[in-house]
C-alpha cells in the first residue's frame, strides 16, 4: 500500500517559501521606511545646509564672533545675483535659494562648456551666480565672497573665496562640500592649511588670476610665493583640482567681467 504522504511536498520548500516571503516583506517594509524618513527629513536637511553655508560665508567674511547670531550677522552681507557673463547685477533670480548643482543642469541657466575652455572639469557653466559684499559704513567695498566649485579626485568640491578691498589679496578660502579622500584631499576642511592661504595675492600684475597649491611648503624663499600656497600631501590631484578651479573662476569665464566692473568702480571712487 503507498504511503498516505507520498504526494505532499517536502516540508523544507514550504519552509524556503515562507523565509523569502517573510525576508521580500521585511525588505519592502525598510525601503518604504526609508524613503519616507529621506522624504520627511529633506527640508530639515536643506535647512541645516542652508545655515551651515551662511556661517562659513560669515566666517569668511570676518564677521565671526564668540555666542553671535549667524542669521543675524549674515543679514549684513548683502547678497546679489552675477550675470556672469556681462558682470552685471541682476534681479531676475532669488539668490538666496539658487542651487548651483540644478542650474548647472538646467539649460536655460547654464550652458555647455567646451574641454578646452574647462579646467575645473564642471562641463556646464551657470550663466548667474550670487555674490556676497560686506561693505563698511559708507557703502564701500570691505571683503567680497564668490562661490567658487570644480572637479577634484573623486568628487565636485564646493567653496568660497572671500577678496579683500582690493579685489587681489586672499581673505580666505573654505569648502562646504566634496567627497575627497579623508586624510588626503579631504585635508581641504583641515584648519592649518585653510590659514595658509591668509594674505595670498589671487593675480599678478595683469590683473589675471594666479595662485597655484605646488608641493611641499611654501617659504619666504619660494620664487612667487605671494601666489602659492603648500599642496596637501599625497592628494595631488585634488590639490590640482583646487588650483584649477580658483583660477578658473576668477577668470575671465567666471566672475572676470564682475571682478573688472567693481574695480572700475572702485577707481572712480
Amino acid at each position: 500500500m503507498a504511503e498516505s504522504g507520498s504526494s505532499r511536498k517536502p516540508r523544507s520548500s514550504h519552509s524556503n517559501a515562507k523565509t523569502l516571503l517573510v525576508a521580500f516583506a521585511v525588505c519592502l517594509v525598510c525601503s518604504l521606511l526609508v524613503a519616507s524618513a529621506a522624504v520627511l527629513l529633506r527640508p530639515i536637511q536643506q535647512a541645516n545646509q542652508h545655515i551651515e553655508r551662511q556661517r562659513i560665508i560669515v566666517g569668511i567674511a570676518g564677521l565671526m564672533k564668540p555666542d553671535l547670531n549667524v542669521a543675524r550677522t549674515y543679514r549684513q552681507i548683502d547678497v546679489a545675483m552675477i550675470e556672469l557673463s556681462s558682470g552685471r547685477v541682476v534681479d531676475t533670480l532669488d539668490p538666496e535659494n539658487f542651487d548651483i548643482a540644478k542650474a548647472a543642469k538646467d539649460e536655460h541657466l547654464s550652458e555647455p562648456l567646451p574641454r578646452s575652455a574647462d579646467p575645473a572639469q564642471i562641463r556646464r557653466k551657470p550663466r548667474y551666480l550670487p555674490a556676497y559684499r560686506v561693505n563698511d559704513d559708507s557703502g564701500r567695498l570691505k571683503t567680497l565672497i564668490l562661490p567658487v566649485y570644480g572637479y577634484g579626485l573623486w568628487s565636485t568640491l564646493y567653496g568660497y573665496i572671500a577678496l579683500r578691498e582690493d579685489l587681489r589679496t586672499i581673505q580666505g578660502v573654505r569648502f562646504y562640500q566634496h567627497a575627497e579622500t579623508p586624510g588626503l584631499g579631504g585635508e581641504v576642511d583641515d584648519p592649518r592649511w585653510l590659514d595658509l592661504w591668509e594674505g595670498k595675492i589671487a593675480f599678478d600684475d595683469n590683473g589675471d588670476p594666479r595662485i597655484e597649491l605646488v608641493k611641499g611648503t611654501v617659504t619666504s624663499a619660494t620664487p612667487d610665493n605671494q601666489h602659492k600656497v603648500d599642496g596637501l600631501s599625497g592628494a595631488t590631484l585634488t590639490s590640482r583640482g583646487v588650483t584649477q578651479l580658483l583660477n578658473f573662476w576668477l577668470g575671465r569665464e567666471g566672475f572676470g567681467p564682475y571682478l573688472t566692473r567693481l574695480r572700475e568702480e572702485r577707481e572712480r571712487g
